[in-house]
């Protein structure tokens, strides 16, 4: 699905959708993982991990793309949010799969990977490239829809026939036997209050929630912004998320390692620095002339550092600090907390991208800059730890 969701953006401005609209979109989509996250802790501690995984790839991802496939009008746009926010389940239910067997200490490493073969899709951009100058942007984007649709099914098959039910998994199977998925989240009052003692669990909520904020509006404006204000031809598009990709895996396994063996104060700041620098640069490069290729892709490779940083260290910090045995219900909550706290900046970066394309990304500096505060706030307060000791 990489390589058609960064595009879904430019894809409905191309089928006559404005940019609130668009930004509606986005928001509905939040809205409906908002749901599904609340749910997804029981649902994950009920029929298990794998199960949960496998029945809410096909749902979120597989149902989706054939919508996407098909659409016309603002309304399968629409239709296709809805069901797409049910992959507010497999965001929990694969994160426990994942990692619940590992040993703590490779919790970090774990998702190095898993971002970076996540990344690795990106190689074969040059098809879409391809594919949008033969055949123009639309039929492009229905093809790489319905490719995205063949293989996410058969990812769904091979995951689920090569993976097993996690220990954890097993236990909470057993103790929510003969209980419904309501009653189960009944007890979801207890898992917040757990939630709210702990600074550390506040803290990686709050960064996750900046960052994802910042990820909604740059995924779905950044494609606009170039195409749109920058006038970069379609076709090239995708070379841009080749280097981007490349970038996040050069950082996540050479660079991102090398911070995280200090204190995660540093890396925190750094990653929403960087971030910060790349927006502006973004802003700032001019629409007319040839050098605004290579500021664009300066612009990435800060992108590139803080996206792979963000991403890892949001996931660590979390795992770090809950309770192995509530991991399923702790994540479902915080998920939905970041959906609660993204959902309106969907729709408010599509009012803004109305008055102006750069007015998105100005927002996104605003977060970007709290971000580095809330985390200098924390680290005076807190005794540092770093992503191996917890």
């Amino acid at each position: 699905m990489n390589l058609c969701m960064p595009y879904l953006s430019v894809y409905m401005l191309n089928l006559g959708l404005n940019d609130s609209r668009i930004g509606f979109i986005v928001t509905i989509t939040l809205l409906s993982q908002i749901v599904f996250s609340f749910l997804s802790g029981p649902i994950t501690d009920k029929i298990g991990r794998r199960w949960a995984t496998a029945i809410f790839d096909v749902l979120g991802w597989c149902i989706p793309a054939l919508i996407w496939w098909r659409a016309e009008n603002f309304l399968f746009f629409l239709i296709a949010a809805i069901i797409n926010g049910s992959n507010g389940v497999t965001a929990n239910s694969w994160t426990c799969l994942l990692i619940e067997d590992a040993e703590k200490k490779q919790i970090t490493r774990i998702f190095s990977l898993t971002t970076a073969f996540g990344q690795l899709s990106a190689i074969f951009a040059p098809i879409t490239a391809i594919l949008i100058s033969k055949l123009t942007l639309i039929p492009a984007i229905r093809i790489l829809f319905l490719n995205g649709f063949i293989l996410m099914a058969v990812k769904v098959v091979v995951l689920f026939l090569t993976s097993h039910e996690t220990e954890i998994g097993k236990m909470r199977m057993a103790e929510t036997k003969g209980k419904n998925i309501f009653h189960l989240s009944s007890g979801y009052g207890e898992v917040i209050k757990m939630i709210f003692k702990s600074r550390g669990m506040v803290f990686s909520i709050i960064i996750a929630a900046m960052a994802w904020m910042v990820g909604t509006i740059n995924n779905t404006f950044w494609q606009i912004i170039v195409n749109q204000k920058l006038l970069v031809p379609a076709e090239i598009l995708p070379f841009f998320n080749v280097f981007k990709s490349l970038l996040a895996i050069i950082f996540l396994f050479f660079v991102i390692p090398k911070l995280l063996k200090g204190i995660l104060k540093l890396p925190l700041i750094f990653a929403f620095s960087s971030y910060f620098i790349g927006q502006f640069l973004l802003i700032m490069i001019p629409a007319e002339g040839i050098v605004k290729y290579p500021l664009l892709f300066l612009s990435l490779v800060f992108d590139g550092f803080a996206i792979g940083a963000l991403v890892m260290l949001g996931e660590s910090l979390i795992n770090l600090h809950l309770i192995p045995d509530e991991r399923a219900r702790i994540l479902a909550i915080r998920f939905m907390f970041i959906m609660i706290a993204t959902a309106p900046f969907g729709w408010i970066g599509g009012l803004l991208s109305e008055i102006s394309r750069n007015l998105p990304f100005i927002l996104n500096l605003t977060i970007l800059i709290t971000g580095i505060v809330i985390t200098l706030i924390y680290y005076r307060k807190e005794n540092d730890h770093s992503a191996e000791h917890g």
